[in-house]
């Protein structure tokens, strides 16, 4: 049962306000660490479906740049976090993928999102 005391626009607004705030925050901390490393730029390739999802490739350019395992595994943790916050949910059913890139020179993002759904034409003929 709905409790008509709970404004549910305003726990999402605030929900999504706090994302912000937190995704704001570990932009700035990556930025930094990515600029010191030389990184120029930041692809990661992230699939969901089934109701679970993961990143599955994060690469940097120049290619001959190392990332370190744990900042790999926060990179991937903010894009899996970008494309939540823009596509909730996207990891459902069908599910959805996609590529976030990140220009770190600019500091630009693109986010390239595809959702999948299922499609169906049913037809029901009787006494014909």
């Amino acid at each position: 049962m709905t409790n008509p005391q709970i404004d549910y626009a305003a726990m999402a607004a605030q929900w999504r306000a706090e994302r912000e705030t937190t995704l704001t925050a570990s932009r700035t901390e990556l930025l930094a660490q990515l600029r010191a490393l030389g990184i120029s730029e930041v692809t990661a390739e992230y699939e969901g479906y089934g109701d679970s999802g993961n990143v599955e490739d994060v690469t940097v350019q120049p290619a001959d740049v190392k990332l370190p395992e744990p900042l790999a595994t926060e990179v991937g943790d903010f894009a899996w976090s970008l494309a939540y916050h823009h596509h909730p949910g996207f990891e459902n059913n069908e599910g959805g993928y996609g590529t976030l890139t990140w220009d770190i020179t600019a500091d630009s993002v693109t986010l390239d999102h595809a959702d999948r759904y299922v499609e169906c034409s049913h037809s029901y003929d009787e006494g014909l």
